[in-house]
């Protein structure tokens, strides 16, 4: 656990469930709104804005909880690729990231990404992966991360999400 003044970063548990799926319903439809077409998000959001059983119990997925126990920040990394694909040696992925609206620009994101650097090295991770959204790959980019490509991010049979593959290289 990491402390300061306004948020304390903790491994996520499952309890989290509620809390992390509500900052993810405060938090994507606001900050996706400039990149995304209105009714893509309205499709996509249902889908995007649950908290993930196995991210939550995963050990590798963090909150930042402000200190009114208010989740302000989120995400992690696993070994498995999103939408459980498979796992490859030395490749980590980054998870569902999000910050309340409210809370950006206060380094949470950098900390949370700080967090799963640390840990996805200190597992012998080579490389982190990230299917970023529009919105986010200016943060990735700033953190070391290189764009790959574009790809569309399937959220159901029939929502596809447009996004970018993002790669940092660890050693």
């Amino acid at each position: 656990m990491s402390r300061t003044d306004a948020y304390t970063l903790r491994a996520a548990t499952p309890g989290d469930a509620a809390a992390v799926s509500a900052l993810l319903e405060a938090s994507y439809p606001q900050l996706l709104a400039p990149d995304y077409d209105p009714r893509l998000l309205a499709a996509a959001l249902p889908l995007m804005t649950k908290a993930n059983p196995q991210l939550l119990a995963s050990g590798t997925y963090y909150v930042a909880e402000a200190s009114s126990e208010t989740l302000v920040g989120c995400g992690g990394w696993t070994t498995e690729a999103p939408g459980g694909g498979a796992s490859t040696p030395g490749v980590g992925h980054v998870r569902h990231f999000a910050v309340h609206p409210e809370w950006t620009r206060r380094g949470i994101g950098h900390a949370l990404l700080n967090r799963c650097l640390e840990g996805a090295r200190a597992r012998g991770i080579e490389t982190l992966e990230c299917l970023s959204t529009l919105t986010a790959q200016a943060f990735y980019r700033a953190a070391g991360f290189v764009t790959v490509g574009p790809l569309d991010v399937p959220m159901s049979q029939t929502v596809m999400l447009p996004g970018i593959l993002m790669r940092l290289l660890l050693t």
